[in-house]
């Protein structure tokens, strides 16, 4: 590390603390003047709304940091660009190459940061970001799907409710249906409701019938109440919207591996929770060298045209982040590809841009 590294790296790291410490506050006060009704009318403890703001910063401040990481490497370089610093930088002889040690020194302290924050720190403050908000803020609005609910609880056993009340934890018009190894139907079980019964661990079944099936026979067995345990959890049946959000690396890929065992239908959804947390630390790496790419040349307009024109490149990368993201779980793209494809064109644009900026 020499006195060049440490001027930039100083400039990389202090330019992006900055910008998160007063933009940050700016968001807490912009969400609280917004819902601050809700969380009266509704009234919310304040030691919850202490630590629902506490979560708040954690979660957005993670879905804002390439933002604010692009934007303070705009600033910053804008600036040694018009002192004309990058000029003499690199007519001491210094190459661009060498120029940029610092700016992928940052950036690989920021990716690891946000590798750990994502994986781990995050998913925890999900977890009581999104509680309070349906708990609070949106109260009486689902948050699950809680219609036509079809789940696969292993190999053999395949349920069914066409509806599900989170609140009284019963499902409605319930059915069990069970294979055996010759994947013929051995048995099926009907109930108009399903409860679960926390007290003694059990469910309830009401209008309960169950048929087994034997060669050609049909057996009937029904009773008004059936007290009995299955294999499943209630909550089981529809997981809450959020729920990939708030797992961590580990329990994130077992819950994925569980699902796909069960055959969820939107395990797209899962997938690209996960593809974009491994994805997210690269982006360190591609905004940042947009980020020389655009400022290191001085312009006449000065920092003005530089951020507007990152502003742009920010823009039209969320697009299409998004519109991929769309296209994996509605249209049965890969999330893989969803993932790759945005970061591999902003990656080409990186590359240009700084061979542009060489010149």
């Amino acid at each position: 590390m020499k006195i060049l590294d440490w001027y930039i790296l100083k400039r990389y790291l202090l330019t992006f603390s900055v910008m998160l410490m007063l933009f940050v506050p700016i968001g807490i006060m912009a969400n609280l003047a917004e819902q601050i009704g809700k969380i009266i009318d509704n009234n919310a403890p304040l030691e919850e709304i202490l630590v629902y703001y506490g979560n708040f910063t954690i979660y957005i401040g993670s879905l804002l940091f390439p933002i604010f990481l692009f934007l303070s490497v705009i600033f910053f370089t804008s600036k040694l660009a018009n002192n004309t610093e990058i000029v003499a930088i690199l007519s001491s002889g210094v190459s661009f190459n060498r120029f940029l040690r610092p700016y992928l020194i940052g950036a690989s302290m920021i990716a690891v940061l946000m590798f750990f924050m994502v994986m781990f720190l995050v998913p925890y403050a999900s977890k009581g970001y999104n509680e309070f908000i349906f708990k609070y803020l949106k109260k009486g609005k689902e948050d699950r799907i809680t219609n036509n609910i079809f789940n696969q609880i292993n190999d053999k056993d395949f349920l069914y409710v066409s509806s599900y009340d989170p609140s009284r934890m019963r499902g409605y018009n319930f059915t069990l249906e069970h294979f055996n190894d010759l994947d013929q139907l051995e048995y099926k079980i009907s109930a108009a409701t399903i409860r679960w019964r926390e007290k003694d661990s059990t469910y309830q079944l009401t209008s309960y019938e169950k048929r087994t099936f034997s060669d050609s026979l049909s057996l009937v067995a029904s009773k008004a109440t059936l007290d009995t345990v299955f294999n499943f959890k209630i909550s089981d049946l529809t997981p809450v919207s959020y729920i990939a959000e708030t797992k961590n690396l580990i329990e994130l890929n077992a819950f994925i591996d569980d699902q796909r065992r069960k055959g969820a239908s939107n395990i797209n959804t899962y997938i690209m929770v996960k593809y974009k947390r491994w994805a997210l630390p690269f982006t360190a790496f591609i905004l940042t060298f947009i980020a020389v790419g655009v400022s290191a040349a001085k312009r006449r307009g000065g920092m003005g045209v530089n951020l507007a024109f990152g502003i742009c490149v920010a823009f039209v990368y969320i697009f299409f982040d998004r519109v991929f993201g769309t296209l994996a779980q509605q249209s049965g793209l890969s999330p893989l590809a969803a993932i790759l494809i945005p970061n591999i064109v902003f990656s080409m644009v990186a590359l240009y841009l700084l061979n542009h900026a060489k010149r």
